[in-house]
C-alpha cells in the first residue's frame, strides 16, 4: 500500500504562530513565497518600493483570511533598512522567525 503525500492542511506543515518578513513580496517569487507562508499560517510582513502594490497585495491576502502587513522601502537606503526593522519589530512584538530577502 502506498503511502500518502503529506498535504498542507496537515498540522505537521502548519506555521500559525511564526512570523515572517519578505523583501519584495508584492511579485513573482516574492509573491508565491508569501502565499505559501500565509496560507500555512503565518503571519507575514512584506515590503516593497511602491505603497499601491502594497495595498493591493494586502487587500486580496486579506480576502484570502491571510494575515498580512506591508510598508514602503527601499533596501538600499540604509534609513528605511532601519525604519523597516523598526516597523517589523513593533508589529510582530519583537519576534521575527523567518526572513526573506529577494
Amino acid at each position: 500500500m502506498a503511502e500518502a503525500e503529506p498535504s498542507f492542511k496537515d498540522p505537521r506543515w502548519s506555521l500559525k504562530g511564526v512570523t515572517a518578513l519578505v523583501t519584495g513580496g508584492t511579485k513573482g517569487i516574492g509573491y508565491a513565497i508569501v502565499e505559501e507562508l500565509a496560507a500555512l499560517g503565518a503571519a507575514v510582513h512584506i515590503c516593497s518600493r511602491n505603497q499601491t502594490e502594497i495595498n493591493e497585495r494586502v487587500r486580496e491576502w486579506e480576502s484570502k483570511g491571510f494575515k498580512l502587513s506591508g510598508s514602503v522601502c527601499d533596501l538600499t537606503s540604509k534609513a528605511q533598512r532601519e525604519e523597516l526593522i523598526k516597523t517589523v519589530s513593533s508589529v510582530f512584538h519583537g519576534k521575527l522567525n523567518i526572513l526573506i530577502l529577494l
